[in-house]
């Protein structure tokens, strides 16, 4: 029974009411807020009007008091079921944000204090027949948190590290303070009966060219001594055909389990189901993400008492740190296959988590896959996220690099109740989260052993590392018991003489838009150069990392983000309202990287424009890097793909969905094969061809060189066959060759595959600020029955830009180069299905007037 319905909502100032009177099934709460849940205050608060929309403008400062309040849930159901007296009910909220107190029928079932897990409560004797009275307390944070030592280091808030909830709702350089409370996850109300199924972990151990090896481990709780309980396990192909069955008793190894008033005896089993002829999962890119059918029914004596079913790939994952010459190394490996990580950074999908629809959750993971990602990194300041994400990169073939929630602090690990809240928490995550075949790693915090060691190196912390025993002694214990399948990386970045050392491990690079200097080791400061030299993505080239797990740089969101929610008057380049949209600090690091690479913008239009590109090339630039230096590198996850609000940020996709520039661009420089060059101003130009895929590449690639009109100056075409999983360069030219005496500024290179293989390759000379297009004339086509856009050009056109005033648009490309001739056929759709503003439709470039779809039509 899904108690998700009738909520109702009340503020209240501390110590205003007594507990037990608003808790009382008699107390009046007929003029309460109706709420919805899952949901949090704040979403109710906006669609009551009570706050303004925190997101625009300054709006957020005004809803600071909604964390300084006490709040209230309650709900009436009515319950007629008989309880046999080998039933027990409990009462289960999936997720409670974070500290409240839960009450049945007046009656104090218990308190909570971590968002990130789920309560249960036993309510046999609680609950009555017919109508009864469900009621939630929330105390704000600063309650549980005045009154602990708040001087450690912690980026943005201090008072976070005490709190086991998401650590960006204090706000980070990415988003803003909105902490957040309510009952942000489904409540349900169980009936058990003998036991039920408390976990199932299935993993492959084998697999041979004729059969795989899968062990299923059973966990059940049992509330009858005398009763025998077996567990049956039954495998079905996607076609629903069993494939394979195995039964076992379970035994009562566990002894007593005990959770407040819950106590049962744990049980525990394990079958090995051998799966004939077996269809692996694979990530998109490689193969086919199969995923079979898992169901497990439990057995009191002869009777079915519990089911448990779940989707399960059957692949052999690792993570290999030496190669085979014995050097360091960073490598996943799938199946037998060496794996090239290619993918992003993932964040909350909104500063108000409980209120997005699973739908944002399906488009944003498909945009990942559509764009060439194979895999998302779950960043550690924000939540272990919804079952519908890791459904998703099961069903679309992404593994996820999955960090336990501390980031960019000290973590009281002394303190004895704290230390307890977090054993619970990894307990429950991992039991929850172990059996996804999408999962590929475990790992203990974002940044704290590197800030930490080169912050006490720098004299900024006084302080031993506080949280070092949960990263480095309690989670890897538990995780031997708990899932020693999969291997635990105690931080990132980690590894080497520096925690973000290029020599071993993995290393997030912020030279590039934070200026570090490295390399550093270990006892010396860390020092930033902000200077455009110091910031420039240029300095991703010495990089030689093995794998890349955090790098990026900011970008402007869309002109429809942005008009949404800044006031008209403040819409120019330079407002304070346009400052506001940027949480880091820094706010100079954005102008050096333009001023590096555009030039530094004059209006809002070129600050959207230069900064769109930026990010888009410097991306670009490390990437197509990173990946030819595989293998010595294999991985590379940009920071970030996505946005919690409408700022500007490191994303490539803003808050509504609408693709960046560098969104557009890693779909081309993701591509399982590419065509890349390795070039710098007066250098060598080098020519790579890229294979990521098993099957080998053949092909004929093609060359050339255009002066701003088309004519080309330059051609030249390749015979080529790249073996599978590997690279090969294809030829080195001097500028002189390749320009056949022009100014490299007035030419574009464009490398292509005649097979149609992989996408062009547009490379220029010169930064943009030095190269010389020459204006441009758009023309444009619109074909709304068929919502296509067709776009051609009379001069080389540097980053068209099609732009609909709707949320979360589809364009199958955008930010686009275009040569004379060519014609460009965009298909258009919006994911959510709705209409296409046609008459909205500005087309644009770097170096071409506007074409606007309302000035076609005058």
């Amino acid at each position: 029974m899904i108690l998700n319905e009738n909520w109702k909502l009340r503020d209240f100032n501390v110590d205003e009411a007594r507990d037990l009177e608003v808790a009382s099934p008699e107390y009046i709460d007929y003029f309460w807020m109706t709420t919805k849940v899952p949901g949090d205050v704040h979403t109710t608060l906006i669609e009551r009007g009570i706050i303004e929309d925190p997101f625009y403008g300054h709006n957020d400062q005004k809803c600071r008091w909604v964390e300084e309040k006490v709040w209230w849930y309650r709900t009436v159901f009515t319950w007629n079921e008989k309880i046999d007296a080998e039933e027990r009910m409990e009462l289960i909220f999936e997720g409670l944000d974070t500290f409240a107190t839960v009450y049945l029928n007046g009656v104090e079932l218990g308190s909570t204090d971590n968002m990130f897990i789920s309560h249960a409560f036993e309510v046999t004797r609680e609950l009555k027949k017919g109508k009864n009275v469900l009621a939630v307390k929330f105390d704000p944070v600063q309650l549980h948190a005045k009154d602990k030592i708040q001087y450690y280091w912690s980026g943005f808030s201090k008072k976070r590290i005490w709190t086991r909830k998401a650590q960006s709702h204090y706000g980070w350089d990415w988003g803003p303070r909105l902490v957040c409370a309510g009952i942000w996850k489904d409540v349900h109300l169980v009936k058990r009966r003998h036991a039920y199924v408390e976990s199932v972990f299935a993993r492959t151990v084998e697999i041979t060219d004729k059969e795989a090896a899968v062990d299923v481990t059973v966990e059940a709780r049992a509330f009858e001594r005398d009763k025998a309980y077996s567990a049956h396990v039954h495998l079905y192909d996607a076609s629903g055909n069993e494939v394979a069955a195995a039964s076992c008793l379970l035994d009562r190894s566990s002894g007593l389990v005990q959770d407040g008033a819950i106590c049962a005896n744990g049980l525990s089993g394990e079958v090995t189901l051998q799966v004939p002829n077996p269809t692996l999962w694979w990530t998109h890119d490689l193969g086919d993400p199969y995923l079979y059918h898992l169901k497990v029914t439990l057995h009191s004596d002869d009777e079915a008492v519990d089911v448990h079913e779940e989707r399960l790939g059957i692949r052999t994952l690792e993570l290999i740190r030496r190669d085979e010459k014995g050097d360091h190394a960073f490598t996943f490996v799938l199946n037998g296959v060496k794996l090239f990580a290619k993918g992003a950074n993932w964040i909350p999908i909104d500063s108000f988590i409980a209120a997005v629809p699973d739908t944002r959750y399906r488009n944003l993971i498909k945009m990942a896959k559509d764009a060439n990602m194979n895999m998302l990194r779950v960043w550690g300041g924000g939540i272990y996220e919804r079952d519908v994400f890791y459904d998703e990169c099961d069903r679309l073939g992404l593994l996820v690099w999955q960090d336990f929630m501390f980031a960019c602090a000290l973590y009281p690990d002394y303190n004895r109740n704290f230390m307890n809240n977090v054993r619970r928490e990894i307990e429950q995550v991992v039991k929850r989260l172990r059996s996804r075949t999408c999962l590929a790693l475990w790992c203990g915090n974002n940044e704290n052993d590197w800030l930490y060691e080169a912050l006490y190196s720098s004299g900024e912390i006084p302080h031993p590392f506080y949280g070092e025993k949960i990263y480095h002694e309690l989670m890897p214990a538990l995780l031997e018991t708990l899932d020693p399948t999969r291997l635990y990386w105690p931080s990132s970045p980690y590894g080497g003489n520096d925690h973000n050392s290029r020599e071993e491990g993995d290393t997030h690079n912020w030279q590039v838009w934070h200026g570090n200097i490295e390399p550093r080791v270990f006892g010396e400061p860390q020092v930033q150069d902000y200077s455009v030299e110091g910031l420039s993505f240029k300095k991703f080239k010495g990089d030689t990392t093995k794998f890349a797990s955090e790098f990026g740089m900011h970008a402007s969101s869309n002109r429809y983000t942005l008009q949404l929610n800044i006031p008209e008057s403040q819409f120019y380049w330079g407002s304070e309202e346009m400052m506001y949209r940027n949480k880091d600090i820094h706010h100079p690091k954005g102008i050096l990287l333009m001023e590096g690479y555009t030039g530094s913008p004059s209006n809002i239009e070129e600050y959207m424009n230069y900064s769109m590109l930026t990010q888009a090339e410097g991306l670009k630039y490390g990437i197509e890097h990173y990946r030819r230096n595989k293998p010595e590198t294999s991985g590379a996850l940009f920071w970030q793909l996505n946005d919690c609000w409408p700022g500007t940020s490191w994303s490539v996709i803003d808050y509504y969905g609408l693709p960046k520039a560098a969104y557009h661009y890693s779909r081309k420089f993701f591509a399982p094969v590419l065509l890349t060059a390795d070039h710098d101003a007066g250098q060598e130009f080098k020519l790579w061809a890229l294979n990521d895929r098993i099957q080998s590449y053949e092909d004929t690639i093609r060359l050339a060189v255009y002066k701003m009109d088309g004519t080309v100056v330059f051609e030249r075409s390749f015979d080529l066959t790249v073996p599978g999983n590997s690279k090969m360069q294809v030829i080195a030219l001097t500028e002189t060759e390749l320009t056949n005496g022009e100014e490299a500024s007035n030419l574009v290179c464009v490398v292509s595959s005649t097979s149609g293989a992989t996408e062009e390759n547009f490379i220029y000379l010169r930064d943009y600020k030095d190269m010389c297009f020459e204006q441009a004339q758009l023309r444009v086509e619109v074909n709304k029955d068929e919502a296509v856009i067709r776009v051609t050009t009379d001069r080389v056109a540097r980053m068209v830009k099609l732009e609909l005033d709707v949320e979360w648009l589809v364009l199958s490309d955008n930010f686009f180069d275009l040569l004379p001739g060519q014609v460009k056929e965009i298909r258009v759709a919006q994911s959510e299905g709705k209409s296409i503003p046609w008459e909205t439709l500005r087309v644009s470039a770097l170096n071409a007037t506007v074409y606007s779809e309302v000035d076609n039509q005058l």
